[in-house]
């Protein structure tokens, strides 16, 4: 499925850049959230919408070598995404884009995070014409900062991610579930009922079940 880049002269084509994070984790969860806009709040996604809240509270500031801006409007057009930065430091001179992502939990196994990440790069370089080559993650059950390059292969699976995933929105697609172990810890598990429509009973089934009673 093909879709055409967005029209400068109308931004309506832009998706979220939430949309890429949701959509490397699951595309079915993205899919609910982005084309049949549901969202279920459980502790987990309070508390990392308390901790974004927290961030975008504190302004921009300075500090010895830095300018920090919280907040930060981002777009690009080559991706297709809009959003928000938490978090972009300025370093050095010419002060060079350096943008944080605050995550409630810890590292995960995917690379949905960095991904995310990558697009706010992205979305920087397009912006500022500026270079950004790295970026951090911020983990607030690891209270550490990891430190993300963003190297060709990061790119490329950004951009693939971001094609895949405007395409689903906007040809408006669900795709059907499919149970994994993430489903346990995915606030739309009620919503998706991964278990009870993976594998609907086929027809055949039925009769049988039918006849054997």
């Amino acid at each position: 499925m093909t879709v055409p880049p967005p029209d400068p002269a109308a931004e309506d084509g832009l998706i979220p850049l939430s949309a890429l994070q949701h959509f490397l984790f699951c595309p079915r969860q993205c899919a609910l959230i982005h084309v049949e806009h549901v969202w279920v709040e459980d502790v987990r996604t309070a508390e990392g919408r308390l901790l974004h809240e927290r961030v975008d509270a504190g302004g921009a500031e300075r500090r010895p070598g830095v300018r920090i801006e919280r907040g930060v409007a981002l777009r690009s057009l080559a991706l297709g995404v809009t959003g928000r930065a938490d978090v972009v430091e300025y370093h050095g001179r010419p002060p060079l884009p350096y943008p944080v992502e605050y995550k409630r939990g810890k590292p995960k196994p995917h690379r949905a995070d960095e991904v995310q990440l990558c697009a706010q790069a992205v979305c920087l370089e397009e912006m500022s014409g500026l270079s950004v080559p790295e970026g951090a993650l911020f983990y607030g059950e690891a209270r550490h900062r990891s430190v993300v390059a963003f190297d060709a292969a990061l790119r490329a699976l950004t951009a693939d991610v971001a094609r895949q995933a405007r395409a689903m929105i906007v040809e408006q697609v669900t795709p059907p579930p499919v149970l994994t172990a993430g489903c346990r810890r995915c606030s739309l598990h009620d919503a998706c009922c991964p278990e009870r429509l993976e594998r609907p009973p086929g027809i055949a089934r039925w009769l049988s079940a039918q006849w054997a009673d």
